[in-house]
């Protein structure tokens, strides 16, 4: 068995225009009115869901990887880097900074040229220890002659899921890569050049770690190319973690192929693709949800402790603040004593900004009035 790139016809990838073209049509459709819907929305969605589509977006690139980040420091990092108050939010970390970065640059500054200059930026912005976990990489640099597997499994019997091409011909595979993504950009369908230039550089797997992370950031590139717009209202990532098995599984049975034929992914990346917008629709509805209850009590004095607690049971969700909000909770998120949140509670409550839920405990969980 070849993998694709051992094909003689690589890297000239190929797929069923008539299987994809239902396909890319029902994708198109969700892509138009999700934005119709935006549109319409207008200036209620604003910054507000850009930190939360963004957060959500960096939080499960990372997961996809295997890497679990604090989302109260990436929503601080994205506040930061898109101008707005970060009062109350936990420092991000180093490495958390320069994936905010990177997605940023990726979908912000589309419209700028990508070379390998840029994409050894990005990588470098990822790993800014030098090191990946305890291990020592490459930073800012293709990775060596050394080979690069993708295996599982315990030492004696690891299974290889993928080997990349050889370290010596990355350079010149990068160089056909950047020239395809230029090229491409006129040439072909912007959604299946998202699907197409993350499968592609992929399988050069040009660096020694982040490659993963570093597509998808291309993917939310080149489909911000397509929709020309520097503002993302849906998370491709967040699907993608959804169904990381089969994104894994089917990227493993597209690369070991003795044909250039890309036609599986591409079938299950339009899915995926779609799926990602479906999802949209709550993180939109939670932004509304959060707008609304800010324009209801407007005219409400709170100090900012108790401002900081509602926006964290805000940006929780409806409902998902596990267990309710409590005193002991209040002591903890507000770093007050138990009389000073008792009694801000108590301010809450008579301004309806808070409710007691029902049900007997040792202590009273509360939770937000939510807006209708």
């Amino acid at each position: 068995m070849k993998y694709i790139w051992q094909c003689d016809s690589w890297p000239k990838l190929t797929w069923d225009s008539q299987t994809l073209l239902s396909l890319l049509g029902q994708a198109r459709l969700a892509q138009g009115n999700l934005l119709g819907r935006v549109r319409r929305l207008g200036f209620r969605l604003g910054e507000e869901a850009q930190v939360d589509i963004l957060t959500e977006e960096a939080v499960k690139t990372a997961a996809i990887e295997g890497d679990r980040l604090n989302p109260q420091m990436v929503r601080s990092s994205v506040a930061r880097h898109l101008g707005l108050s970060v009062a109350g939010l936990v420092p991000a970390t180093r490495s958390i900074d320069g994936l905010v970065e990177v997605i940023l640059d990726a979908t912000q500054d589309f419209s700028k040229a990508l070379s390998a200059r840029r994409l050894k930026g990005w990588h470098a912005a990822l790993f800014p220890s030098g090191h990946s976990g305890i291990h020592k990489i490459r930073v800012g640099l293709w990775r060596g002659k050394e080979p690069m597997r993708i295996v599982s499994g315990p030492v004696g019997r690891e299974k290889i899921h993928f080997e990349a091409p050889s370290g010596e011909i990355v350079e010149a595979q990068m160089r056909k890569f950047l020239s395809w993504w230029e090229l491409s950009r006129k040439a072909a369908d912007g959604i299946l050049r998202a699907g197409l230039a993350h499968f592609y550089f992929v399988t050069i797997h040009p660096f020694e770690d982040g490659n993963g992370r570093i597509a998808r950031a291309l993917t939310d590139m080149a489909l911000a190319q397509d929709e020309n717009l520097n503002i993302r209202y849906y998370s491709l990532s967040s699907q993608i973690m959804e169904e990381r098995d089969e994104y894994y599984n089917i990227l493993e049975r597209c690369s070991k192929n003795n044909t250039t034929d890309v036609t599986e992914w591409l079938i299950w990346f339009l899915g995926c693709f779609q799926r990602a917008i479906q999802r949209s629709d709550k993180i939109i509805g939670d932004v509304l949800a959060k707008a609304d209850f800010w324009q209801e009590h407007a005219q409400t004095q709170l100090n900012e402790r108790q401002k900081k607690i509602v926006n964290r049971v805000l940006e929780t969700g409806r409902g998902k603040f596990v267990g309710g909000l409590t005193t002991r909770k209040y002591v903890s998120i507000a770093k007050v004593s138990r009389a000073t949140a008792f009694r801000e509670i108590t301010d809450m409550l008579d301004k309806k900004v808070l409710r007691p839920l029902p049900g007997n405990g040792r202590s009273v969980h509360y939770d937000l009035v939510w807006p209708e």
